[in-house]
């Protein structure tokens, strides 16, 4: 979101980076939370273009990934840890179980890097 708004942020100068240079993909879930974000039309269309050309855009949501994102929440649950939002449990549950690295700046997202081994898009390893 930092990208589109041009706020400088590690985030965004990496996803800059990685543009162009790697393919990226993106959720369905995803395109829908930037994309809200927009006031006016054309800011929405440029966006719209470029997640829609520059990323593979996939679907987060199916049987198999929303049971596994209830499993996912359950055990971060008996670990302590309460996740704010359900379309972060089900973003980080597909990238897990699809090895894709995640670029994301929400805390929500830490327990799954250190308890569940989601991948950081923000290392290089």
């Amino acid at each position: 979101i930092d990208y589109f708004r041009g706020l400088a942020s590690p985030q965004a100068s990496r996803l800059d980076a990685l543009l162009g240079r790697e393919v990226l993909v993106t959720g369905d879930l995803i395109v829908a939370e930037v994309l809200q974000g927009f006031a006016a039309e054309s800011a929405f269309n440029t966006a719209r273009q470029l997640m829609t050309t520059r990323f593979d855009v996939v679907s987060l949501v199916g049987p198999d990934n929303a049971i596994q994102a209830a499993r996912n929440y359950r055990i971060l649950r008996a670990q302590g840890v309460t996740i704010r939002k359900t379309i972060d449990t089900l973003i980080a549950t597909w990238c897990i179980e699809n090895g894709a690295p995640l670029l994301f700046s929400d805390r929500d997202f830490d327990p799954f890097v250190e308890h569940l081994g989601l991948q950081s898009a923000m290392r290089d390893d």
